[in-house]
């Protein structure tokens, strides 16, 4: 029997439908709890090609909520999205997966959909300020995209079409979207799942041309409260993001070193000016001449000084964790990796 018979039945879908959904491409922006549900739910229901961009590796705290990883990807410090794809591609081998290891910046995101233009974008992040990027990316090339956020029991889910409904901007100073983090904080799996479930279902809707729920969805699965809010007069005339005088603000990047604070995490990203492989044999005999033990795989190599352990990309960016300092950051940066 055919291995989507299940969701075929289902009349809003059925043949045509999964037809449709196997021609499309879905970009998803994050492969933490979302992002591996959403990209699962979506590879095992046919979709033709998904792209997933994570600037991560897995540890040991992501398991508890974060399906697609094992105990040895995170003892292997695997990339997430390198771990992601090897666990798609053995569920549904005729889904083409595509791993980006990098950090979603405006130059990425605007490459990447200019170039692939896919169906529909997925929000899968912890970080606003790539949530901005998202959405005047998707503002300027037409796609729509699916925001999604969860912390504690809460969750949010909203769909956002260009040129249609208010952008994110829009929302800005009237939703309360929340500022804390699993980090500081907690999450429960469910919420993750109850988001996804939401993403995912709007997702196949875009994909099979169907009428997605322009309301945004908020709910507290602990408390069992649930919301729909219809927030079609928030979308601003003068939006610089989605307004006939558009600006992209999000999107005014400039080719400059890059320190930031990743939230709740006690660490430091460091993003260089300039994309590209790093030279890591120069760095090995810098490192190992001055006695410091490296360990290494395909992707990444760390290595820890004093209490501060540094993992090195292989597209240049480091992560320097044990300090939220960014001063101290670019100190020990330029002092090892400079």
């Amino acid at each position: 029997m055919d291995r989507y018979s299940r969701q075929q039945l289902f009349a809003p879908i059925g043949e045509r439908g999964q037809q449709h959904i196997r021609e499309k491409h879905v970009l998803v922006i994050g492969s933490g709890a979302l992002g591996a549900a959403n990209a699962e739910t979506l590879v095992r229901a046919g979709i033709g090609k998904i792209t997933i961009i994570d600037r991560d590796y897995v540890e040991w705290s992501n398991l508890q909520r974060q399906q697609l990883y094992t105990e040895e990807d995170a003892t292997n410090r695997l990339p997430k999205a390198i771990a992601a794809a090897m666990r798609l591609r053995a569920i549904n081998g005729d889904v083409v997966v595509e791993p980006i290891v990098a950090d979603a910046d405006a130059c990425l995101l605007e490459q990447v959909v200019a170039r692939e233009r896919p169906h529909v974008i997925i929000d899968s992040t912890d970080n606003f300020d790539v949530r901005m990027i998202i959405n005047d990316v998707s503002q300027k090339y037409d796609v729509p995209w699916i925001y999604g956020a969860c912390v504690g029991s809460y969750g949010l889910s909203y769909v956002i079409v260009p040129n249609e409904t208010p952008c994110l901007r829009c929302l800005l100073e009237e939703v309360p979207l929340g500022n804390a983090t699993c980090d500081t904080v907690g999450i429960i799996s469910p919420v993750v799942h109850m988001v996804v479930a939401h993403q995912t279902a709007e997702a196949l809707k875009i994909c099979v041309h169907a009428q997605v729920n322009r309301k945004l969805v908020s709910f507290d699965i602990w408390h069992g409260q649930y919301r729909m809010i219809d927030v079609h007069k928030l979308k601003k005339d003068d939006c610089p993001s989605c307004s006939e005088r558009r600006t992209y603000p999000a999107l005014q990047y400039e080719n400059e070193t890059k320190f930031a604070v990743l939230c709740g995490r006690e660490t430091v990203q460091i993003r260089p000016a300039h994309r590209g492989e790093r030279e890591w044999t120069t760095l090995l005999s810098f490192l190992t001449k001055r006695g410091i033990q490296v360990e290494q795989n395909d992707y990444l190599l760390s290595f820890t000084v004093d209490s501060h352990r540094f993992v090195v990309f292989s597209d240049g960016r480091v992560l320097i964790h044990g300090t939220n300092d960014v001063q101290e950051a670019k100190r020990l940066y330029y002092q090892y990796l400079g």
